[in-house]
């Protein structure tokens, strides 16, 4: 390829990767529903900004720098309509022992090599691969997800201090126990309050911004009776100055693992959250590669902001599409509306209570469920239950990576046996009829025909080498694989070793219809060259037959045409 070709490929990836003109042309559509949920999504992140900012170990002013930068560029050029970006408790986590080994510029440093890590992945294609996770990882994904969500808004909503603890259920078990010894009423009835508000509400006018009214409702109440609940408190004065002063090259090897975790970490939370928001709605699909991209170059800039890592926020997500957004225009006005309020509505945020905010939360983890998808899974296999379950109690009881992990593999096994399941190995007639009645008589005493079906692969093959070595005494066998599908490494090994324990027993085998695809397998075994060689190899049935006739000719088995065969007379 010359260089010219080269360059002209890799500007079409890029130009991919960019927003496009329809991006525009769907913000323009509604954008009043855009700018409801846009709103009503900056009233839940806020709080959970400031919060993910100071849990980090980097501080407040990191939280919000983060929501507003990485919310803008993500929005721009992520790959989802839908999607809302930020700091998250799962990155969170990742974060504070990088914090602890390497202070804050190792976190912002890990930012942005994460954002470099991302953008490669962009221009390889690598998000297409999500595309393949089986659906029932995806709703117990969600499932595990909401669950997390909920828990981490007990102690808000009973109103007690979070409870010390790295599992989500330690601590909501800790705060219920807490609030059992010295119960708080106020922060949970408007916990309760909101989250019934924005249920029943979603069912009787889904259109109306139930969330927004239900938590200017409760600041009033909250303010009007001066309930002792929590409430969100003061923010930073502004974002900082843009710099690179945190960089120091000489940290960046040390921050390389570390790095890779953070960059798969916003890989794996984004394209998942990315494919909830699709099952949400009903004409929504993202771009896996842009969505990589966007949050690459959100990684990249946020930092010189000094911001921590973002990803696309699952909760967030979920309260913008709950809450009519219809393009990126939502999380974009939800980007502007935090930088707004940090400039000129610092004293109102203030006052809004936490509780109400964890009602918010609650309501969502609630919504996020989605009761009839599980129901079919459960119904349709065992299989696909299963699954569902181990990734659900996984995400909540492990990591998000983790319970991914768990729920492929377990995917994948479960698959593999159903295939290995699915391929049979069968005897079949011969097909004799233009011989004579005593030749045919003695070709099906001494022949027999096995017809393979399916895959020849590890999970199947020694299944295939147990039947064919107990075959009875016979001299010849014939393996017809036209109906093969695939061959692998393992597949091959026990075919050969099938053969030539076959073979040391007296029995010549013939192969028929061995498609061109499968020599490789066979071939770098050395089983297909020798039989080759031997002239065992056919491309149909009828002349492997007519070969075994010869064969069992040349052995004495049978005798030329015209005469008797021994015994006969």
């Amino acid at each position: 390829m010359s260089v010219a070709a080269l360059a002209g490929s890799s500007w079409r990836r890029v130009r991919d990767l960019l927003p496009t003109r329809a991006d525009v042309t769907l913000m323009r559509r509604q954008p009043r529903r855009d700018l409801v949920a846009g709103l009503t999504v900056a009233v839940v992140a806020l709080p959970l900004a400031l919060g993910f900012g100071v849990s980090s170990g980097v501080g407040a002013a990191a939280g919000l720098a983060t929501a507003i930068v990485a919310g803008i560029l993500a929005a721009l050029f992520g790959g989802s309509n839908l999607q809302v970006s930020g700091p998250t408790g799962a990155m969170t986590v990742v974060l504070v022992p990088i914090v602890a080994q390497h202070g804050p510029g190792g976190v912002l440093t890990v930012g942005l090599l994460a954002g470099l890590v991302l953008v490669a992945l962009a221009l390889l294609r690598a998000g297409r691969y999500v595309r393949h996770v089986p659906a029932p990882v995806v709703e117990g994904f969600t499932v595990g997800i909401a669950a997390v969500i909920f828990l981490q808004q007990v102690p808000a909503a009973l109103g007690v201090s979070t409870p010390a603890g790295e599992s989500v259920l330690t601590v909501a078990w800790h705060a219920v126990r807490d609030f059992a010894g010295q119960p708080h009423w106020p922060a949970l009835i408007l916990a309760t309050g909101v989250a019934v508000i924005m249920l029943v509400g979603a069912h009787w006018r889904p259109t109306w911004p139930f969330s927004l009214l239900a938590v200017g409702a409760a600041t009033l109440v909250a303010q009007s009776a001066q309930l002792g609940v929590g409430r969100v408190g003061a923010l930073p004065a502004t974002l900082p100055t843009p710099s690179l002063g945190f960089l120091d090259p000489a940290a960046v090897p040390s921050l390389v693992t570390a790095a890779l975790a953070v960059a798969a970490l916003a890989a794996l939370e984004s394209l998942m959250s990315a494919t909830v928001a699709d099952g949400m709605t009903v004409n929504q699909r993202h771009d896996p590669d842009r969505e990589l991209f966007g949050q690459g170059v959100a990684n990249l800039v946020t930092p010189l902001f000094g911001g921590v890592p973002a990803t696309a926020a699952m909760a967030r997500t979920a309260v913008n599409v709950r809450s009519g957004a219809q393009s990126r225009l939502a999380a974009l006005s939800h980007a502007i509306v935090l930088a707004l309020i940090l400039l000129a509505a610092a004293p109102l945020v203030a006052h809004i209570p936490l509780a109400a905010l964890a009602g918010v939360l609650l309501a969502t983890a609630v919504r996020m469920v989605e009761v009839s998808a599980l129901a079919a899974l459960a119904r349709s296999t065992r299989a696909d239950a299963l699954v569902l379950v181990l990734t659900a109690t996984a995400t909540l009881v492990l990591d998000l990576i983790a319970a991914v992990g768990i729920g492929l593999v377990v995917a994948g096994a479960l698959a593999l046996r159903q295939i290995a399941r699915a391929a049979r190995l069968e005897e079949v007639p011969l097909d004799i009829a233009d011989h004579h009645v005593e030749e045919q008589a003695l070709l099906r005493e001494h022949i027999v025909a096995y017809r393979i079906d399916g895959p020849l692969f590890f999970v199947a093959a020694h299944r295939f080498l147990l039947e064919l070595t107990e075959v009875a005494d016979v001299r010849v066998i014939i393996l017809r694989m036209s109906r093969v599908s695939t061959i692998d490494g393992t597949g091959a090994l026990v075919l050969r070793d099938a053969i030539e324990r076959l073979e040391h027993r007296g029995i010549a085998v013939f192969v028929s219809g061995l498609a061109a695809e499968h020599d490789r397998a066979l071939t770098a075994v050395g089983v297909l060259d020798r039989l080759r060689a031997e002239g065992r190899v056919f491309p149909g049935t009828p002349e492997a037959i007519a070969a075994a006739r010869v064969y069992l000719h040349h052995s004495g088995v049978l005798l030329p045409a015209g005469q008797a065969a021994p015994g006969a007379g």
